[in-house]
């Protein structure tokens, strides 16, 4: 069985853009309708001249590890992403498989990441900590232009990333993409990941850290690791990585489902990608 590494939802929107359509500019409107947490016409054409599926988008109330919330997009069920992020983003063309957003780290620096590991169900299990730990060490192994460093605690103002803990019970996690050359602050993991192993815990934060520098889903073109298909392929939005395959990668930690036994380690694709940007 696979999972979505982000909430699985069953959404259905009134509105779903064509591959016929045109690009939408940055310079329309682009926002979400107050009334019913609806979601615009014009977002969801840019959401898909990103080539971001549009047919599976949210708006949420992110929680933050101090318990606030913020409504924030939730996109392909594990990508986070303000109207002002997505506004940002350029469409642009790619021709083959393994890609990049068009935001990214400004690099070579220190990536400074804390195990959030405070009260009310959002502190990292003692699982998630292990995970975490590893997942940090395999970055780190690549020899790459970041180095990620990695303490635990309560205090996170400070850091780049925090990776946290949802207590919504659900499998998978989320995160969101670079702004600015910093990485995405906040990486949720879901607290149904306890019922998995610590190799699973792994591949999850793994993958997630991976959007927070920049990483999307290696099979976004037809999300074939969660068993659909016919997807619209049209290469707009996404930035192909040279050195990387043009078919499907079933090794790739980066891909848009998980199972429940995953090792945890990255793909040699993987590795050649973040090798290639970093």
């Amino acid at each position: 069985m696979k999972y979505y590494h982000g909430i699985l939802t069953a959404v259905v929107l009134a509105f779903f853009a064509s591959c016929e359509k045109e690009d939408v500019t940055v310079e329309e409107n682009v926002a979400i309708e107050k009334q019913g947490q609806e979601i615009s016409e014009k977002t969801l054409e840019l959401i898909s001249s990103l080539h971001f599926n549009n047919n599976d988008v949210e708006v949420i109330d992110m929680l933050l590890p101090d318990g606030s919330t913020e409504k924030t997009l939730l996109l392909e069920g594990d990508i986070l992403m303000t109207l002002d992020q997505l506004k940002d983003m350029q469409p642009g063309k790619i021709t083959t498989k393994q890609y990049r957003t068009y935001n990214l780290v400004s690099s070579p620096r220190n990536v400074n990441v804390i195990g959030y590991t405070g009260g009310a169900g959002q502190g990292l299990s003692s699982k998630q900590r292990s995970a975490l730990q590893r997942a940090i060490n395999n970055y780190n192994a690549l020899n790459i232009g970041l180095n990620f460093t990695l303490t635990f605690g309560t205090n996170y103002d400070p850091y780049d990333i925090v990776v946290y803990q949802n207590p919504n019970g659900q499998a998978g996690g989320v995160a969101g993409f670079p702004e600015n050359g910093d990485p995405y602050k906040y990486v949720q993991i879901f607290s149904g990941m306890e019922s998995y192993s610590t190799a699973t815990n792994e591949h999850v934060i793994t993958h997630e850290i991976g959007h927070a520098v920049g990483l999307r889903h290696t099979d976004w073109f037809s999300r074939q690791s969660c068993g659909q298909s016919g997807e619209n392929a049209d290469p707009d939005g996404a930035v192909h990585i040279p050195g990387t395959p043009t078919g499907y990668d079933p090794t790739s930690v980066m891909l848009a489902c998980f199972g429940a036994n995953e090792d945890g380690n990255f793909g040699y694709y993987d590795e050649v990608a973040l090798g290639y940007l970093y």
